[in-house]
C-alpha cells in the first residue's frame, strides 16, 4: 500500500470495521471470559458495567467483525477505556489486548463521525501536546498566569467553574513552570565508557519537565554513559497512538527514527512510561511501511528505559544517603505496557537510608492515561482521587513515579484534597543520591 492510500476505509470491510487492519479475530479468540481482568479494570471498577471491561469491549469487537454496525455505544465503550493495560498483566491466557484496542481505536477515528464538538477538543489537543516547541511556547504565558495568580482568582470568582468541565481539567493539570536547564547535544561518560546512548526528550517531559531529562543525562554520565541528544527530534508519536490517529503517529514515528538514523548509539533511552511503550511499538504501528519497517524493529529492539538501562548496566557511581520515606507510583505504561516494575524499585532500595513504601491498589490506573483526563475528566478525575487518597494513607514524604502525566494528574488529585507532597522521577532521586544534594532537594517542590 502507498501512504496515500494505506490509511483510507477500505468498502471491502463489513460491519462495524473496514478491512485495514480490523481487531484481529486470533486475538479475539484468546480471551476465555474468565474474568480474571474485571478487578484489575477501572472502568469496571468505577461502574460495574460489563461492557466497560475489558472482555466485555472484546466482546463488542466480536461482534463488529461479526458485522454489528460501528454504534455511538459502542464507540463510547472502547472511549472509555484508558489504555492502561492492567488487564494484561492480569490475564492468565495471554490476550493481547493493548493490540486489539490500539486496532479498534485506529478503526473508530477512520470510521466514526464524531460530533463537532469532540472533534474541536480532540482538534485541539492534538495541534498541541505533540509539539514540543508550541507547549514550550507556552511556558511564558502560563508562568506569568500563575506568578498573577490568575487561577485562583478564576476560582474565587466562580468563573473557573463556569468553563467546560474539559477546559477546568486542562487549567487545573498546568504544571508549575520553573527555569529550565539546558542539555547540550552530547554529555561525556564520567570514567570508563560502557555505552553510548540517545535520549529521547519528549513533548510534554521537555516543556514542563526538562530537569527531569537533565536528571536522566547526568545519571547515564555518572554510570559510564556517552549520552547523545539528537537536536532534530519531535515527538514520538504516543499520544496519537494511543488515541486512534494512526496515520498521525506514523508520521511522528518516521519523524523520530530520521532524528536517531545517524546517532549510531547502543541503546535508545527514554524517561517518559507512555512514549517508550510506543516506542517499542514501533514495529506493529510501521508494519506496511516497506521504508520504515526495518528500521523501527532495529530502533525498538535498542529501547531502554531508564530505569531498565540502568538496572542491566549496574551501579557504578556511589550513593550517597538520602533519609527520606517515599510512595512509588507505577506507571501503567511501564508497569502493564513493558512489565518493568522491580528495576525502578531496585534502583531506588539501593539508596542508603531510603525507604520505599507502596501504595495500596498500586496497579490501579491513576486517571491520567495519555490524554484520557482531557477527554472523560469525570472519570478521570474519580480514578485520580481514588489515587491520591492511597498515596496520603502511605504518610511517605516523597512521592516518585515515571511519567509526566501521572505526575499532574496525581498532584492535581492532591491538591482537591488539600494535601500536598512533593514529586519527583527516579531519576531525580538517583541524580540526588549520585551527587550528595541533600534530600531538602527534592522535598522543596
Amino acid at each position: 500500500m502507498t501512504e496515500n492510500t494505506a490509511h483510507e476505509p477500505n468498502p471491502t470491510g463489513h460491519g462495524a470495521f473496514d478491512a485495514f487492519h480490523p481487531p484481529q479475530r486470533e486475538l479475539i479468540d484468546d480471551c476465555v471470559h474468565c474474568g480474571f481482568c474485571l478487578p484489575a479494570c477501572p472502568t469496571y471498577d468505577l461502574w460495574g458495567e460489563e461492557m466497560d471491561s475489558p472482555r466485555g469491549r472484546i466482546h463488542l469487537m466480536e461482534t463488529g467483525l461479526d458485522g454489528e454496525p460501528l454504534s455511538e455505544s459502542m464507540v463510547g465503550h472502547i472511549d472509555n477505556c484508558l489504555g492502561c493495560m492492567a488487564c494484561v498483566t492480569a490475564c492468565p491466557s495471554g490476550v493481547q489486548y493493548g493490540t486489539l484496542i490500539t486496532e479498534t481505536r485506529a478503526q473508530i477515528e477512520r470510521n466514526h463521525e464524531r460530533s463537532r464538538w469532540e472533534k474541536l477538543l480532540r482538534g485541539t489537543i492534538f495541534a498541541l501536546f505533540p509539539y514540543p516547541r508550541r507547549l514550550r511556547a507556552l511556558r511564558g504565558p502560563l508562568a506569568l498566569y500563575q506568578r498573577l495568580r490568575i487561577g485562583s482568582l478564576m476560582r474565587r470568582s466562580g468563573l473557573l467553574g463556569k468553563l467546560p468541565p474539559h477546559l477546568q481539567t486542562m487549567e487545573s493539570l498546568a504544571p508549575r513552570i520553573r527555569r529550565a536547564p539546558k542539555i547540550g547535544h552530547r554529555l561525556p561518560a564520567k570514567g570508563r565508557r560502557r555505552a553510548t546512548v540517545g535520549l529521547v526528550t519528549g513533548c510534554v517531559q521537555s516543556a514542563f519537565f526538562p530537569d527531569v531529562n537533565a536528571a536522566t543525562a547526568r545519571v547515564l554520565s555518572a554510570e559510564g554513559c556517552d549520552v547523545v541528544v539528537p537536536r532534530s527530534q519531535g515527538c514520538c508519536g504516543a499520544l496519537s497512538e494511543h488515541s486512534g490517529r494512526e496515520p498521525e503517529a506514523i508520521s511522528f514515528a518516521r519523524g523520530l527514527l530520521d532524528s536517531f538514523a545517524e546517532s549510531d548509539v547502543d541503546y535508545v533511552v527514554i524517561n517518559s512510561a507512555g512514549c517508550g511503550s510506543t516506542l517499542k511499538e514501533y514495529p506493529r504501528l510501521l508494519q506496511d511501511d516497506p521504508r520504515y519497517a526495518e528500521l523501527a524493529q532495529r530502533f525498538s529492539d535498542r529501547v531502554r528505559d531508564v530505569s531498565e538501562i540502568l538496572t542491566e548496566l549496574g551501579p557504578v557511581a556511589e550513593r550517597h544517603p538520602l533519609p527520606v520515606e517515599i510512595a512509588y507510583h507505577d506507571a501503567c505504561h511501564l508497569s502493564h505496557g513493558q512489565g518493568i516494575r522491580s528495576q525502578p524499585r531496585e534502583l531506588l532500595r539501593a539508596i542508603p537510608e531510603l525507604q520505599l513504601r507502596e501504595i495500596n491498589r498500586g496497579e490501579l490506573c491513576c486517571g491520567s492515561a495519555g490524554v484520557y483526563n482531557l477527554l472523560n475528566p469525570q472519570a478521570a478525575q474519580e480514578l485520580g482521587d481514588r489515587k491520591a487518597e492511597n498515596v496520603v494513607n502511605t504518610e511517605a514524604h516523597l512521592l516518585v513515579t515515571a511519567n509526566p502525566g501521572c505526575s499532574m494528574q496525581i498532584r492535581t488529585a492532591l491538591q482537591r484534597r488539600d494535601a500536598e507532597m512533593p514529586m519527583a522521577h527516579t531519576v531525580q532521586v538517583l541524580d540526588a543520591s549520585i551527587s550528595g544534594t541533600p534530600v531538602d532537594s527534592l522535598l522543596s517542590d
